[in-house]
């Protein structure tokens, strides 16, 4: 248990943020999260694994001016869609677990999947198939070419085969997770096929005071296990105590035989 071992240090944790910016000054340096959170520290390190898994956006004309309006990746609570008219598109596991998890709530919920064969567990698909035969689930075969706001505030979605369907409160597009490393591509730092480029003495970035630690760095001969990214982060630390106290003596102590450690640790 990390977070427990932590606890002796008094760590103070921001969740549910997505550092947004880092600002490197003279003297100290600025991180600003998204959610407008503002730290001023002497060093950065960075644990990002792989990077952040985000949805594969709608491929449609004009569906970017509608993100987060009329069309959604996610939902907190379908009952925000209560008698709604919903399309939802896509062919695996979380597109039709959406159909059905809509029955009963939207108003009309429709399906669109460009073609007849799903991905989706056989049982799902038989589910959703049977709502289609009832004429509770409208099934539409092809892809979304256009979608746009009409008169009356809601969704038209033209198909391929420009057919049109109309009056839509919510698009669930469902083609699948992408890795990327969102604002860390623009930090200046030394970029190796999506993976922060370190060196092997101390795990320190292209940038200075910036670290890079576990999956998210590459160097040669790196295992992508989690020993590994111990034995990283504890050199990454003996470097950073330089920066954060550079008035101060650095001293390498163990906790077999330090009484202060054990101490402080609770340990004996």
């Amino acid at each position: 248990d990390l977070i427990k071992q932590a606890e002796p240090f008094n760590p103070t944790y921001h969740l549910n943020q997505l550092t947004s910016k880092i600002e490197i000054n003279e003297n100290d340096i600025l991180v600003e999260t998204d959610k407008g959170t503002s730290i001023k520290c002497k060093s950065v390190v960075i644990a990002a694994g792989a990077g952040s898994f985000v949805p594969r956006k709608l491929p449609a004309e004009g569906a970017d001016q509608l993100e987060n309006k009329n069309i959604f990746y996610s939902v907190k609570k379908r009952t925000d869609f209560q008698d709604k008219n919903i399309l939802i598109i896509g062919g695996g596991d979380s597109a039709l677990d959406y159909v059905m998890g809509f029955q009963g709530i939207a108003k009309k919920v429709s399906l669109v999947h460009r073609r007849k064969e799903f991905k989706g567990v056989q049982d799902s698909v038989n589910k959703v198939m049977s709502l289609v035969d009832k004429g509770e689930v409208n099934f539409n075969m092809g892809s979304l070419k256009n979608v746009s706001l009409n008169e009356r505030g809601k969704v038209t979605v033209t198909l391929d085969d420009d057919k049109i369907i109309d009056d839509i409160d919510a698009i669930f597009p469902f083609f699948g997770l992408k890795i990327e490393l969102g604002p860390i591509a623009e930090w200046g730092l030394n970029l190796e096929k999506n993976h922060i480029s370190v060196n092997t003495e101390n795990f320190e970035t292209s940038v200075p005071k910036i670290f890079a630690v576990g999956d998210i760095c590459i160097y040669p001969g790196k295992l992508k296990l989690i020993l590994s990214g111990f034995h990283e982060a504890a050199l990454a630390a003996k470097k950073m105590f330089e920066y954060c106290h550079s008035d101060k003596k650095y001293v390498f102590r163990y906790t077999t035989s330090s009484s202060d450690l054990q101490k402080k640790l609770g340990v004996k």
